[in-house]
């Protein structure tokens, strides 16, 4: 990159994005653009940019995981501070995007709240989204500005064909009837089977699992999902496959967001790997599971992303034999 175009692209870090951020940087060999988020004695944020961003082309990292809604505020007005500061283009960097889950009226007097964050962040002055793995596609139609939704595919590919000799027998299991196309897709690159978990969800924690059609007796298992919560889905799930004879079961997700008895239900559930990706910071949640957790990072495919936005080159590229998304 030359020295103009490092002086034309900023790349700023929310607190909930600054590992993730200073790893893109490094891949597009520009310094972390400087910024900082600081809280009053009262609770109130302040955000405070560093440096000249006028008529630049500025990036901002931030994940609105939790606490989601300190994050999304900081997301929020650090893109009111670029845009009066003048920036050409802000283009907000979600790697997760919280309240995706919340994106349509399952039952009467409940807010569509994706449409609401979005709103938010059209408003803020965002001209751009770039995002991952959303746990509902049809988030990108909420906004009114361009969206750039990346999978995490590629970099879960990568890991997986440098282990095949670990995956003896493959099966794809996907572990509800909504991620059946993601499975699918994963099984046919994977050279794998395909089976399916038949779920019932008897609540926000507990969900009660029942057969699975498909063969995994004799076989390793791979789980892939957008995200694992509370784990409740994948630890039953992976009980049912072991009680069906499987030989080994490996779980994988983009987002680890790891909440409530999460980390307890990996540690005792029969997974003998964890894989995640970095788009929500470490923190102290995934120390728990200690030699089961393999942390990818994502940062190479979002700076690709960044450096196609910034040069005005197709994303579209980046999409090709794309895996499916859920429902």
């Amino acid at each position: 990159m030359s020295s103009a175009d490092r002086d034309r692209l900023k790349v700023f870090a929310g607190r909930a994005g600054l590992e993730l951020a200073t790893t893109m940087c490094d891949f597009l060999e520009i310094p972390l653009a400087e910024g900082r988020a600081e809280l009053f004695p009262d609770g109130e944020l302040m955000v405070k940019v560093d440096e000249d961003v006028r008529g630049r082309d500025c990036f901002v990292v931030q994940s609105t995981s939790e606490p989601v809604n300190a994050n999304l505020m900081e997301l929020l007005v650090f893109i009111d501070c670029l845009r009066r500061a003048s920036a050409k283009r802000i283009t907000a960097v979600i790697p997760y995007f919280g309240y995706a889950r919340q994106d349509r009226k399952d039952e009467g007097r409940v807010p569509i709240t994706a449409k609401l964050v979005a709103n938010l962040i059209t408003t803020a002055g965002a001209d751009r989204v770039l995002c991952m793995d959303l746990h509902a596609a049809q988030v990108q139609g909420f906004f009114d500005i361009p969206v750039d939704h990346l999978a995490a595919a590629p970099v879960f590919m990568e890991y997986f064909d440098n282990c095949r000799d670990d995956l003896v027998n493959l099966v794809v299991v996907s572990p509800d009837a909504g991620n059946v196309k993601v499975a699918t897709w994963y099984a046919d690159k994977l050279g794998g089977q395909l089976a399916i978990i038949d779920k019932r969800r008897d609540s926000g924690l507990d969900v009660a699992t029942r057969n699975v059609m498909g063969e995994v007796s004799g076989r390793t298992v791979l789980m892939i999902d957008d995200m694992i919560s509370t784990a409740g889905t994948l630890c039953e799930a992976a009980e049912v496959v072991m009680d069906q004879g499987a030989i080994d079961v490996i779980c994988a997700a983009t987002h680890a967001l790891l909440v409530g008895p999460a980390v307890g239900r990996l540690v005792k559930a029969p997974i003998s790997r964890v894989v995640v990706t970095d788009t929500i910071p470490d923190g102290e949640r995934c120390r728990g599971l200690g030699d089961k957790l393999v942390r990818l990072t994502v940062a190479r495919l979002l700076g690709e992303a960044v450096h196609r936005i910034h040069h005005d080159l197709s994303i579209s590229e980046m999409f090709r034999d794309a895996v499916g998304t859920k429902r």
